[in-house]
């Protein structure tokens, strides 16, 4: 299990931040204190997050009870395997998403991917092992090592809420590319986790109406 940043670490880091960047300022001041996100790791950590993913809130939960019921709680690489697709597109997954999960696991079992040992890599190596898995794109490896591995120093620059983020907080008129992120976010290193979730809670601030930008994003 992860262990998360405590609020007075995650309260560090933002003045940190700050510090070795000032355009991160008006995040910083309009984003309220937040908890570390923490999310169940391993195997079933990620099979979730591809369940998860393109649906709602409320699908994605209803599905994924549908999942872990169907597999009587057992979400495991062993008895996903043994699970026929057709009756995991039963539980309501894609057909896309089903066979994901069968990659997953089946990279599990076949060694190529050691989800009780994976803190062992580093961060790059760990992204290169998960997005050799038919399925698992970079955004999806960089946000399970946040979220179900708690790492600290992670960006997944190919988000678009932080892309978004960041063109606010610079003032710029176009959107980072990915690689246009990743190169921004280098100056927020080793705080890029917390800088992700500043970024991401003033984004989602913004589009609820309750922070007001100076210039309105387009």
């Amino acid at each position: 299990m992860p262990i998360p940043l405590t609020p007075v670490e995650i309260a560090a880091a933002r003045e940190a931040l700050v510090t070795l960047d000032p355009a991160l300022a008006r995040a910083h001041a309009h984003t309220p204190a937040f908890d570390w996100r923490v999310r169940t790791g391993g195997f079933e950590g990620l099979f979730h997050m591809i369940v998860d993913q393109q649906v709602s809130v409320a699908s994605a939960a209803a599905i994924w009870a549908r999942v872990s019921s169907g597999l009587d709680g057992a979400v495991t690489p062993e008895r996903v395997l043994a699970t026929d697709i057709a009756v995991l597109r039963g539980f309501g997954l894609s057909i896309q998403k089903a066979t994901y999960g069968h990659e997953i696991a089946r990279a599990q079992v076949e060694g190529r991917i050691d989800f009780d040992h994976l803190e062992r890599l580093s961060d790059e190596e760990a992204i290169a092992r998960l997005v050799a898995i038919k399925g698992v794109g970079k955004w999806t490896a960089e946000t399970f090592l946040m979220f179900c591995e708690g790492r600290r120093d992670v960006f997944p620059g190919g988000d678009i809420a932080l892309q978004e983020a960041i063109r606010w907080a610079d003032g710029a008129t176009l959107r980072p590319t990915e690689k246009q992120a990743w190169a921004r976010a280098e100056i927020w290193r080793p705080h890029r986790s917390v800088a992700a979730h500043l970024l991401w809670g003033w984004y989602g601030a913004v589009r609820r109406g309750e922070v007001v930008l100076e210039e309105q994003p387009a």
